[in-house]
């Protein structure tokens, strides 16, 4: 069975979606994952056609909302591997909300977010991550705000897994993906996505990533030091991963184990006639 589907992909040429979307099957493969076992939630943006192109049970969530769905899916069935695509515009603006309390909760899903510093899909307005003085549609003079630093966020609120990747570098991306999801907790991997059409990054990337080596994951300290590592040097790979127990763990019934049984509804009908 194919791991992708029939479903014409419209990205544009040298989008770093398909990046994204060749390491996460290629992950998929070497973990021989049941596609059954596998639930995929993407939200709103470029990024979110990646549940139409790859074949396992999907979610299409509004704008957002991928954290919630995917938390939700994976309280009711702890035995799916839950993975969640995300933009920057849908993870850290209108979605930024639930990613501190996906973290602390610990709850055993992935995110994989796909950072491309715009809002490409709407055609080009910058995002919370755009870097400031950056002109778009929306900030014609150049944006005037500092961007926002998701890792150290995520590293603040107590995630157990936290990494970046680099669209440009699919084999090492691959890694990546593999081991947040063999990871038992809340995984976060943002991915530097270079958007050809509206802010080509690739070459900028190229000369600033350098892979993560003699760096002890497990410290805390040493990872927001990296995390916080951008303008000469951006280090890439996992800045932190520790085992703490997850909210998944905690729940001693998921609805999956809850036999079904007939409700009668008829009485709180009258009770609101």
């Amino acid at each position: 069975m194919s791991l992708q589907t029939f479903v014409e992909k419209t990205w544009c040429p040298g989008c770093g979606n398909y990046a994204i979307l060749s390491a996460f099957i290629s992950a998929i493969k070497e973990l021989k994952i049941k596609p059954e076992k596998i639930v995929v939630v993407s939200g709103i943006g470029c990024h979110g056609r990646m549940s139409d192109y790859i074949n396992v049970n999907s979610f299409h969530t509004i704008h957002g909302r991928v954290i919630p769905l995917a938390t939700g899916i994976k309280l009711a069935n702890p035995e799916l591997v839950v993975v969640g695509f995300s933009g920057d515009g849908d993870a850290y603006s209108i979605g930024l909300g639930h990613l501190p309390h996906a973290a602390r909760r610990n709850i055993d899903i992935t995110l994989i977010v796909h950072n491309n510093q715009v809002f490409g899909l709407t055609t080009g307005q910058y995002t919370p991550t755009s870097p400031k003085g950056f002109k778009s549609r929306s900030t014609p003079y150049g944006s005037l705000e500092e961007p926002l630093n998701p890792l150290l966020l995520a590293l603040a609120s107590g995630a157990t897994f936290v990494a970046r990747g680099f669209a440009g570098d699919i084999s090492h991306l691959k890694i990546l993906i593999k081991e947040a999801i063999k990871h038992k907790g809340f995984a976060i991997i943002d991915v530097l996505q270079p958007c050809v059409t509206y802010y080509n990054t690739y070459q900028y990337y190229r000369q600033k990533v350098y892979k993560l080596e003699n760096h002890d994951p497990t410290d805390l300290y040493q990872a927001i030091k990296k995390a916080m590592e951008w303008n000469d040097k951006i280090p890439i790979g996992i800045l932190y991963k520790i085992r703490k127990e997850t909210l998944d763990e905690h729940v001693k019934k998921p609805l999956i184990r809850i036999p079904e049984t007939g409700v009668d509804v008829k009485n709180l009908y009258r009770r609101f006639r």
